[in-house]
């Protein structure tokens, strides 16, 4: 188990990494269309097509992180107000609920991918495919996080852990 943590570890920070790379160049493009607009009177077009593509390609995969990390939306009151072991029962069916619904994301945009190669996006001139990659990645993510996270509370980890910080 230790070994897929560090793998799953190294993996959400590259995720982490390449979305600041992304936001990077969502500032450097937005200034060039503030640029553009205000200064040459001349809207580069493209600009507003490509930063939603980014934006997407900076969400959805920082949302995958955030299964691993916790920072997901979550409503703890009725599952922290049960006894250890049917807690951590619970905890184990949301991590799989959240795994398959990963799943489903990965299969179902696969499918986008597989049927939209031949479209092009207006304005930027590549594929439609870039529009549901991150989709998928993201579902596979998704899947991924979730299970070390069930494996982990079948584990006892997260219990012990929220068991002893609130202690402190």
């Amino acid at each position: 188990m230790n070994a897929f943590s560090r793998a799953l570890d190294g993996l959400a920070k590259l995720v982490i990494l390449l979305a600041s790379i992304a936001m990077v160049a969502l500032v450097v493009i937005t200034g060039w269309m503030v640029f553009g607009r205000y200064v040459l009177n001349d809207t580069p077009t493209w600009v507003e097509r490509a930063a939603t593509l980014i934006v997407i390609t900076i969400a959805l995969p920082v949302a995958a992180v955030g299964v691993r990390e916790r920072f997901h939306l979550s409503v703890l009151g009725f599952r922290e107000a049960l006894p250890p072991g049917a807690c951590r029962i619970i905890e184990v069916i949301c991590d799989v609920v959240v795994g398959v619904f990963g799943a489903a994301m990965a299969i179902w945009s696969w499918e986008l991918v597989q049927t939209s190669q031949g479209i092009r996006i207006p304005l930027l001139g590549i594929s439609q495919v870039w529009t549901f990659v991150p989709l998928t990645v993201s579902g596979i993510l998704i899947v991924l996080f979730a299970a070390e996270q069930a494996l982990l509370a079948l584990a006892g980890r997260h219990t012990e852990a929220r068991s002893a910080s609130s202690l402190e």
